[in-house]
Protein backbone atom coordinates (compact mmCIF):
# COMPACT_ATOMS: atom_id res chain seq x y z
CA UNK A 1 0.00 0.00 0.00
CA UNK A 2 3.16 2.74 1.07
CA UNK A 3 4.95 1.41 -2.33
CA UNK A 4 1.72 2.73 -4.23
CA UNK A 5 1.40 5.48 -2.49
CA UNK A 6 5.04 6.64 -3.23
CA UNK A 7 4.18 5.72 -6.71
CA UNK A 8 0.69 7.71 -7.08
CA UNK A 9 2.67 11.24 -5.57
CA UNK A 10 5.96 10.42 -7.56
CA UNK A 11 3.55 10.53 -10.66
CA UNK A 12 1.92 13.42 -9.40
CA UNK A 13 5.26 15.33 -9.14
CA UNK A 14 5.90 14.62 -12.51
CA UNK A 15 3.07 15.36 -14.27
CA UNK A 16 2.76 18.82 -12.35
CA UNK A 17 6.86 19.27 -13.34
CA UNK A 18 5.88 18.62 -17.13
CA UNK A 19 2.74 20.76 -16.99
CA UNK A 20 5.23 23.58 -15.41
CA UNK A 21 7.78 22.90 -18.32
CA UNK A 22 4.81 23.19 -21.28
CA UNK A 23 3.57 26.38 -19.48
CA UNK A 24 6.91 28.31 -19.37
CA UNK A 25 7.61 27.02 -22.67
CA UNK A 26 4.62 28.57 -24.42
CA UNK A 27 5.24 31.66 -22.69
CA UNK A 28 8.70 31.51 -23.96
CA UNK A 29 7.77 31.44 -27.08
CA UNK A 30 4.51 33.54 -27.20
CA UNK A 31 4.36 37.26 -27.87
CA UNK A 32 1.04 38.81 -26.62
CA UNK A 33 -0.91 39.55 -29.45
CA UNK A 34 1.69 38.93 -32.22
CA UNK A 35 0.71 40.11 -35.71
CA UNK A 36 2.81 40.43 -38.94
CA UNK A 37 1.63 43.17 -41.29
CA UNK A 38 4.02 43.39 -43.33
CA UNK A 39 6.71 40.85 -43.35
CA UNK A 40 10.23 41.91 -42.52
CA UNK A 41 8.73 45.40 -42.88
CA UNK A 42 6.19 46.11 -39.86
CA UNK A 43 4.92 43.44 -36.40
CA UNK A 44 2.80 44.29 -33.57
CA UNK A 45 2.67 43.42 -30.87
CA UNK A 46 1.17 43.22 -26.86
CA UNK A 47 3.55 44.21 -24.34
CA UNK A 48 6.44 42.31 -24.92
CA UNK A 49 8.30 40.28 -21.79
CA UNK A 50 11.61 38.68 -20.83
CA UNK A 51 12.57 36.87 -23.85
CA UNK A 52 10.40 37.94 -25.91
CA UNK A 53 12.86 40.58 -27.07
CA UNK A 54 15.93 38.66 -28.04
CA UNK A 55 13.28 36.60 -30.23
CA UNK A 56 12.31 39.80 -31.65
CA UNK A 57 15.41 40.91 -32.61
CA UNK A 58 16.94 37.36 -33.84
CA UNK A 59 14.06 35.90 -35.60
CA UNK A 60 12.28 38.83 -36.91
CA UNK A 61 15.43 41.50 -36.39
CA UNK A 62 13.36 44.53 -35.00
CA UNK A 63 15.76 47.66 -35.65
CA UNK A 64 12.84 49.95 -33.83
CA UNK A 65 10.30 49.63 -30.97
CA UNK A 66 7.32 52.17 -30.87
CA UNK A 67 5.41 52.25 -27.91
CA UNK A 68 2.08 54.03 -27.85
CA UNK A 69 1.48 54.62 -24.45
CA UNK A 70 1.75 57.98 -22.52
CA UNK A 71 4.60 58.37 -19.92
CA UNK A 72 2.26 58.39 -17.18
CA UNK A 73 0.57 54.64 -18.16
CA UNK A 74 4.25 53.26 -17.65
CA UNK A 75 6.95 55.43 -15.68
CA UNK A 76 6.61 53.33 -12.39
CA UNK A 77 6.45 49.72 -14.47
CA UNK A 78 8.92 47.28 -14.17
CA UNK A 79 8.31 46.08 -18.01
CA UNK A 80 9.53 49.87 -18.79
CA UNK A 81 12.78 49.61 -17.25
CA UNK A 82 13.21 46.25 -18.77
CA UNK A 83 12.58 47.17 -22.26
CA UNK A 84 14.71 50.31 -22.15
CA UNK A 85 17.61 48.17 -20.90
CA UNK A 86 17.11 45.74 -23.56
CA UNK A 87 16.74 48.41 -26.44
CA UNK A 88 19.76 50.20 -25.15
CA UNK A 89 22.19 47.21 -24.77
CA UNK A 90 21.08 45.77 -28.05
CA UNK A 91 21.36 48.76 -30.88
CA UNK A 92 17.58 48.53 -31.04
CA UNK A 93 16.19 52.39 -31.67
CA UNK A 94 13.18 53.06 -28.90
CA UNK A 95 10.49 55.52 -30.03
CA UNK A 96 8.02 56.73 -27.63
CA UNK A 97 4.46 57.92 -29.68
CA UNK A 98 2.07 58.57 -26.82
CA UNK A 99 -1.56 58.46 -28.60
CA UNK A 100 -4.10 59.28 -26.23
CA UNK A 101 -6.47 55.96 -24.97
CA UNK A 102 -9.93 57.94 -25.01
CA UNK A 103 -9.83 57.61 -28.94
CA UNK A 104 -7.23 55.25 -30.33
CA UNK A 105 -6.96 57.78 -33.34
CA UNK A 106 -2.88 59.11 -33.62
CA UNK A 107 -3.43 62.97 -34.36
CA UNK A 108 -1.17 64.45 -37.52
CA UNK A 109 1.45 65.14 -36.02
CA UNK A 110 1.95 61.59 -34.97
CA UNK A 111 0.71 60.43 -38.34
CA UNK A 112 3.35 62.10 -39.87
CA UNK A 113 6.32 61.12 -37.59
CA UNK A 114 5.03 57.50 -37.72
CA UNK A 115 5.13 57.53 -41.64
CA UNK A 116 8.76 59.24 -41.39
CA UNK A 117 10.12 56.19 -39.33
CA UNK A 118 8.25 53.93 -42.07
CA UNK A 119 10.00 55.46 -44.51
CA UNK A 120 13.32 55.54 -43.36
CA UNK A 121 14.77 51.93 -44.12
CA UNK A 122 17.76 51.90 -41.06
CA UNK A 123 14.65 52.00 -38.80
CA UNK A 124 13.09 48.86 -40.36
CA UNK A 125 11.34 46.09 -39.37
CA UNK A 126 9.87 47.80 -36.81
CA UNK A 127 7.45 46.36 -33.77
CA UNK A 128 4.59 48.60 -32.92
CA UNK A 129 3.21 47.93 -29.17
CA UNK A 130 0.54 48.82 -26.49
CA UNK A 131 0.05 46.95 -23.81
CA UNK A 132 -2.69 44.70 -25.49
CA UNK A 133 -0.90 45.36 -29.09
CA UNK A 134 -5.04 46.28 -30.03
CA UNK A 135 -6.68 49.83 -30.20
CA UNK A 136 -4.09 52.76 -30.39
CA UNK A 137 -1.45 50.18 -32.32
CA UNK A 138 -4.20 49.18 -34.64
CA UNK A 139 -5.06 52.93 -35.52
CA UNK A 140 -1.85 53.99 -35.99
CA UNK A 141 -0.87 50.57 -38.31
CA UNK A 142 -4.14 51.70 -40.33
CA UNK A 143 -2.31 55.20 -40.99
CA UNK A 144 0.38 52.98 -42.58
CA UNK A 145 -1.57 50.94 -44.43
CA UNK A 146 -3.65 54.02 -46.07
CA UNK A 147 -1.17 56.35 -46.24
CA UNK A 148 1.83 54.49 -47.97
CA UNK A 149 0.60 50.99 -48.41
CA UNK A 150 -2.24 53.04 -50.61
CA UNK A 151 -5.12 50.02 -48.68
CA UNK A 152 -8.22 50.81 -48.88
CA UNK A 153 -10.34 51.36 -46.20
CA UNK A 154 -12.31 48.71 -46.85
CA UNK A 155 -9.04 46.49 -46.54
CA UNK A 156 -7.34 48.56 -43.54
CA UNK A 157 -10.12 48.09 -41.57
CA UNK A 158 -9.80 43.69 -42.40
CA UNK A 159 -6.51 44.34 -40.92
CA UNK A 160 -7.29 46.51 -38.30
CA UNK A 161 -10.04 44.21 -37.27
CA UNK A 162 -7.55 41.39 -37.09
CA UNK A 163 -5.38 43.47 -34.77
CA UNK A 164 -7.98 43.65 -32.35
CA UNK A 165 -8.72 40.24 -32.40
CA UNK A 166 -11.78 40.33 -33.98
CA UNK A 167 -13.59 42.89 -32.00
CA UNK A 168 -15.65 45.16 -34.54
CA UNK A 169 -14.48 48.85 -34.81
CA UNK A 170 -16.36 51.57 -32.98
CA UNK A 171 -17.94 54.62 -34.99
CA UNK A 172 -14.96 56.89 -34.24
CA UNK A 173 -12.50 53.99 -35.67
CA UNK A 174 -14.34 53.46 -38.80
CA UNK A 175 -14.66 57.39 -39.42
CA UNK A 176 -10.91 57.87 -38.66
CA UNK A 177 -10.18 54.94 -41.00
CA UNK A 178 -12.47 56.64 -43.85
CA UNK A 179 -10.47 59.99 -43.04
CA UNK A 180 -6.87 58.10 -44.09
CA UNK A 181 -7.95 58.03 -47.69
Amino acid sequence: MAKKKKQSLAALYFILFVVAVIILLVRHFHIKNFRIIEPEVLYTSGQPRGMDYPRLLYRYHIATIINVRSPAEHRDKNWYNEEITWVRSNGVKYIEMPIEKADYAPNKETQDQFLAIMADKNNIPVLVHGSSGEGRVAMLTAVWLAKARGYTAEKTAKVVEEINDGRKMTEAEKNFIESLE
